[in-house]
């Protein structure tokens, strides 16, 4: 039979225990907190940089020193410097994605939802954020935007609202991912050509004119007699 002292024993050692196991996991979450205060100043230091100077133009040394940082945080947050501008894209494309979907949201019918968003994006290609580190050096460094990671839920939104317009008998009947492949690869070689052209501005008219036509032709006739 325990006595009140093997009770009592007891109790004190599991009141350590879980005095131990709350402080580890208030130790586990500050490191989290400062793994993402670290990766928070980096990511904001490196867009003010690729923005101002450049992908190649801009030093990981000056970009660290200036959020009080070490190249050694840099690298192991993000592996190197190409990394670092994917986490810069990632962040970006996240924010334009919030903007699409407010110009889809304020749109008065389901088509020209659909429509709004593919045009907003192309707009989008005039700032010159968007312009040099999204659409001109990102895909010097990290390749064909259309193969980037971010593309794949790119695709999904895209195939969805096709599909929807479809069976709601606004677009023909079709393959719903090739249309989206098709639509999007449209957006996003339009913004890559106003970013790359000496006059974006009268670039953008003709792109968003071409685009609008282009998209069109998926409507069914009796889609098209409405808005």
């Amino acid at each position: 039979m325990r006595t009140y002292s093997d009770i009592r024993r007891a109790c004190q050692v599991h009141i350590r225990t879980v005095c131990i196991l709350s402080e580890g996991d208030m130790a586990s979450g500050r490191r989290a907190q400062m793994m993402e205060e670290t990766r928070a100043k980096l990511i904001g230091a490196a867009r003010k940089a690729f923005a101002e100077k450049g992908y190649a133009a801009a030093s990981m040394d000056e970009l660290t020193a200036e959020v009080g940082l070490t190249r050694g945080a840099l690298y192991h947050n993000f592996g190197d410097k190409k990394g670092l501008l994917q986490a810069v894209i990632d962040q970006m494309d996240a924010e334009m994605l919030v903007r699409m979907q407010a110009a889809q949201q304020s749109a008065p019918s389901p088509w020209l939802a659909f429509e709004a968003e593919g045009v907003a994006y192309i707009e989008m290609s005039l700032e010159p954020e968007i312009q040099r580190i999204m659409l001109l050096d990102g895909p010097a460094v990290l390749g064909d935007p259309s193969q980037w990671p971010n593309q794949t839920a790119c695709l999904r939104r895209t195939t969805a609202t096709i599909e929807t317009l479809i069976a709601a008998g606004t677009i023909r009947p079709m393959d719903a991912e090739a249309a989206a492949r098709l639509v999007n690869g449209a957006a996003l070689n339009a913004a890559l050509w106003i970013a790359a052209a000496d006059d974006p501005h009268a670039v953008l008219k003709k792109a968003v004119e071409a685009f609008r036509y282009l998209v069109s032709g998926l409507r069914t006739p009796a889609g098209a007699g409405t808005t």
